[in-house]
């Protein structure tokens, strides 16, 4: 199965495609999507809609994966994040793959085995779960590898628990 994961942002949209063969996890791409400040808003978000659907049409996944907003204290911050968030679900449903939301406390849990995991540890765990040699950079795309590794630790579940 191959997963499509997002870390939303206005300024950085974090991708990253993960497949899983026969129990094993790699990692296909990933990346960041980087929109210019001085640019307006309607500019930021058709370029992060059009470059998704440039990754989807590349790399063909089979579902996708979205991190869920975290309230923050900063309002403008949220409402940022909220507009790049929802251009990725319309590409994603534009391109008909099936989209599941999580969480930060949920990607760190299926990740680390710990929901209140810091960022240097998720990373490191992204770094082994994947056989990097390295730890992904930068930390957007980084991020959006969890997401999508979140997703396909939860498929795995889901069949477990079906059967």
């Amino acid at each position: 199965m191959r997963i499509l994961g997002i870390d939303p942002g206005t300024a950085k949209t974090g991708y990253a495609i993960v497949d899983e063969l026969e129990g094993h996890l790699q990692l296909v791409t990933l990346g960041v999507i980087t929109t210019p400040a001085k640019d307006s808003l309607a500019s930021r978000l058709q370029q992060i809609y059009a470059e998704l659907v440039e990754i989807v049409a590349a790399h063909s996944p089979d579902a996708s994966a979205v991190e869920e907003l975290f309230f923050s204290r900063n309002a403008r911050t949220a409402m940022s994040v909220g507009h790049a968030r929802g251009v990725a679900l319309l590409a994603l449903a534009d391109a008909g793959l099936p989209i599941a939301e999580y969480t930060p406390m949920q990607i760190k849990q299926a990740v680390t085995g710990y929901g209140n995991a810091g960022k240097q540890q998720v990373q490191e765990m992204v770094r082994v779960l994947l056989g990097l040699a390295e730890t992904p950079r930068p930390d957007d795309a980084a991020d959006a590898a969890a997401v999508a590794i979140c997703r396909l630790h939860r498929v795995k579940l889901d069949s477990l628990l079906e059967a």
